[in-house]
């Protein structure tokens, strides 16, 4: 696969929730730590994602959203 994101994250569909239009991928990472994203449905069944699935979350620096809580 070749891509312009040079931050891969490695890990395991862990949760799938389906929505009318998108679904929320929950990726477990080695560790534990988790990545959520928010895909259409159609590229979840393009994709080929389940649960228990090995999958990589492409992260281009341009395209995060950071946020604190106070």
């Amino acid at each position: 696969m070749k891509a312009s994101a040079r931050n891969r994250l490695r890990g395991t569909v862990s949760k799938l929730v389906p929505g009318a239009i998108n679904t929320e991928v929950v990726l477990t990472l080695p560790g534990g730590s988790q990545v959520h994203a928010v895909i259409t449905s159609e590229a979840v069944r393009e994709l080929g994602l389940e649960e228990g699935r090995p999958a990589t979350a492409l992260i281009k620096a341009s395209h995060v959203v950071l946020g604190v809580t106070e």
